[in-house]
């Protein structure tokens, strides 16, 4: 046994380092643990290296601060890389975020020039750069011509709508069929798309890093079916088991949709307004070449991309993005769900905090899941037409003080559940903070 693990650590120490951009973004968070399992070094590069405290796959890369719009923190990051992927955006920063997007693209191309990086591999949009298309899709094919630039060869992909649970077009989506029985929409919700699973963005991501075919190249990803807009929310609605209906209203203001999006559903004002001005024009695969360049790839229908990321709607597949060091209560809208997270120092020991949570969900009948290496508890609390809810506990340490974190997920279903959730909101809020403080305290008297 010893021999072996000497052999896998050597293996492992001999395979190629790989850089990972943008690693606190949604792509990273599924590309990065396939990496690792392929058995790959990897390195991120992350503003805030914090945010990615929560990442089950955090203690197995090497995280290294920096940011792309400061090119001197680059070179330390890019120092040993053998391939790097550029999965970067600014289009949070609103205004002006085109301009940043070449400036950030061709600072890293500049970083890269004589480090001894082979290969840039950089997801992109999916879109007829001979049409009007949208800035957000503009920029997207000009980061693209602004790295290959640079003495580096680039990999590009362009894809369009994502599915999967976390991508912030398949939330848009989620969110505003389960609310709206009839869905509003422009005009535009009748071009088409060519939507492409999450699975598959990444295995072309990680095919690109072996293939050699494709190096260089620049290709466009979509799933096997081509739809309309609206057809992705219906769709959705069907898979579902939702009753919806497409309304169509020409004229609305760009920016009122985007307001609506933001209050609705996950994504920031700035990026709903890029993302529903790239509506205007169609997103489908007008170059199929990725197909026979890269035939490892098998593509994933769009029914079974929707069902898999309905799949992920769970607390043991959620990205912890709000686990970022520091102990303040947060409220989020992520992966389909309500989220509610609070933390309370607490005394009293482990086994005495999950036995006080065990006698709490036999007294309330809830379904209890225990898993002793991640020193965490989920209750299924209920299933009902509203949604389903689970509480999270863990036992942890920050510094020399023992605390308890309690994170609420609720999915809602439908209406029914969105009315559930914020017209007894203040109620769930008062419970939960109760509920956290009742454990910790409990526990210590025993």
């Amino acid at each position: 046994m010893g021999e072996e693990r000497r052999k896998r650590k050597e293996d492992w120490l001999n395979s190629p380092l790989i850089l990972v951009t943008g690693a606190t973004g949604y792509i990273a968070s599924r590309l990065i643990p396939r990496l690792l399992d392929s058995g790959y070094r990897v390195r991120c590069l992350a503003r805030e290296p914090l945010r990615l405290n929560g990442r089950s796959w955090s203690r197995h890369v090497e995280v290294v601060q920096g940011d792309v719009t400061a090119p001197s923190s680059l070179r330390a990051a890019l120092e040993g890389v053998q391939t790097a992927y550029y999965l970067i955006h600014n289009m949070s920063y609103g205004p002006g975020y085109t301009a940043l997007e070449l400036d950030s693209a061709r600072a890293f191309a500049s970083a890269a020039d004589g480090t001894g990086l082979e290969h840039i591999i950089y997801l992109g949009g999916l879109a007829d750069s001979e049409q009007h298309i949208a800035p957000h899709m503009r920029s997207r094919i000009e980061t693209g011509r602004v790295l290959r630039e640079g003495s580096v060869p680039v990999t590009e992909f362009r894809a369009g709508v994502i599915i999967g649970s976390g991508s912030i077009s398949f939330e848009m989506i989620r969110f505003m069929t389960e609310l709206c029985p009839i869905v509003p929409g422009p005009a535009w919700m009748k071009n088409k798309a060519q939507p492409i699973a999450i699975q598959n963005v990444i295995d072309y991501l990680l095919a690109a890093l072996t293939n050699p075919d494709g190096r260089g190249g620049v290709f466009e990803i979509g799933g096997p079916d081509v739809v309309t807009y609206g057809d992705l929310m219906l769709g959705y609605a069907r898979i579902r088991g939702l009753k919806r209906r497409m309304l169509l209203l020409p004229g609305i203001p760009l920016w009122f949709m985007a307001l609506g999006v933001h209050w609705m559903t996950p994504v920031p004002y700035p990026i709903a307004y890029a993302l529903i001005d790239g509506l205007s024009a169609d997103s489908v695969v007008k170059h199929p070449e990725a197909l026979t360049t890269f035939p490892e790839v098998k593509l994933i229908n769009f029914d079974s991309a929707i069902e898999d990321a309905l799949a992920r709607t769970h607390p043991a597949h959620i990205e912890r993005v709000w686990a970022d060091g520091k102990q303040k209560p947060k409220s989020i809208k992520h992966e389909g769900c309500f989220i509610e997270h609070c933390e309370t120092v607490s005394y009293a020991e482990r086994e005495k905090v999950f036995q006080r949570i065990v006698g709490l969900a036999e007294k309330q009948g809830w379904s209890l899941e225990v898993n002793e290496a991640n020193q965490q508890m989920i209750a299924h609390v209920q299933n009902q037409s509203a949604g389903r809810k689970w509480i999270e506990w863990r036992v942890g340490q920050v510094g020399s003080l023992p605390y308890i974190s309690q994170t609420v997920f609720f999915c809602p279903r439908g209406l029914p559940g969105f009315l559930y959730w914020f017209l007894y909101y203040p109620f769930h809020l008062i419970n939960f903070r109760g509920l956290i403080k009742s454990i910790a305290g409990q526990s210590a008297i025993r």
